[in-house]
């Protein structure tokens, strides 16, 4: 397997097109928008400027890595010769239906078809294709470049032959691939977002702040970034889809989203992205200023 399509260009697609092309694959980058795809490769360009300045790749090896990335703007253009897609686009169960039915149609028969999808059922998208034996989870973590995990999710129809292709073939990242089954969430989000609803709900009722509650996370329990630090992180909206997901999957009302977070979504706070969450982002990207609205 050498040749490896992505759609999606954004934070998620990008860093999954940086990690294999820095591996020698030869990667296909698909966006319906050139703008997107001009982003995506300068922040490839970026991280791997960062690299050589910690001297952990050379320069020849970042111009080796960009060499290795194709960009497209037609989908059935891109992955007409892939091997493997892995799906990046925004976290919309329409959307990605949508994408692996074209997908199906585009691809050779041959061809696995990935979702890096963060909680929605896999069974639900293979069922869209003809091919639901070749359709799994390749859930890979932000920042994809640094971070070595990748969640490996069956649907219930995946194959044994192309889960351990995919197991293998995560190896090769430099990745270590965990095996789960396909439920809402799966491992990773169905502890995570709780955890981190629960956070904002000790926030809405007014237990502590936002800096004294990261601060006891951190502290207390050993965690690199506090819970609502790292919400910021991912983007309060892809929280709030995770936990809508997991609140549909499971019609159990501990996974029900926060008010708070409800709110926080609708009036555009969504964490780093758009410079506000729980902190505030307009003069640095660190997590050192909270924001207005919960400061004391």
């Amino acid at each position: 397997m050498k040749n490896i399509a992505v759609i999606g260009a954004g934070t998620m697609g990008n860093g999954i097109a940086h990690t294999f092309a820095q591996s020698g694959y030869q990667v296909q980058l698909v966006d319906i928008s050139q703008d997107s795809l001009d982003r995506g490769i300068s922040t490839i360009s970026k991280n791997l400027d960062r690299m050589v300045a910690k001297e952990r790749i050379t320069a020849i090896e970042k111009q080796q890595t960009l060499d290795n990335i194709t960009t497209y703007t037609n989908l059935a253009e891109g992955v007409k010769n892939a091997e493997l897609v892995v799906e990046a686009a925004t976290e919309n169960v329409d959307l990605k239906l949508k994408i692996f039915e074209s997908l199906d149609e585009a691809t050779s028969d041959s061809c696995i078809l990935a979702t890096n999808t963060s909680s929605i059922s896999i069974t639900q998208i293979a069922a869209v294709t003809e091919r639901p034996d070749q359709v799994i989870g390749m859930h890979f973590m932000n920042p994809v470049p640094i971070m070595k995990l990748v969640e490996i999710i069956r649907g219930y129809n995946t194959s044994d032959l192309t889960t351990k292709t995919i197991m293998d073939l995560s190896e090769k990242l430099g990745k270590v691939p965990v095996e789960v089954n396909d439920y809402p969430g799966f491992v990773a989000n169905r502890i995570l977002m709780p955890m981190i609803n629960e956070a904002i709900e000790t926030l809405y009722n007014g237990v502590a702040g936002v800096y004294e509650i990261d601060t006891v996370m951190k502290l207390g329990m050993a965690h690199p970034m506090g819970p609502l630090q790292l919400a910021d992180f991912i983007g309060l909206d892809v929280c709030l889809s995770i936990l809508e997901v997991m609140h549909d999957g499971f019609k159990n009302p501990k996974y029900a989203p926060c008010p708070l977070l409800v709110n926080m979504v609708r009036a555009g706070k969504l964490g780093v992205k758009s410079g506000e969450g729980f902190y505030d982002y307009k003069e640095s990207r660190k997590a050192e200023k909270v924001a207005a609205m919960f400061a004391s």
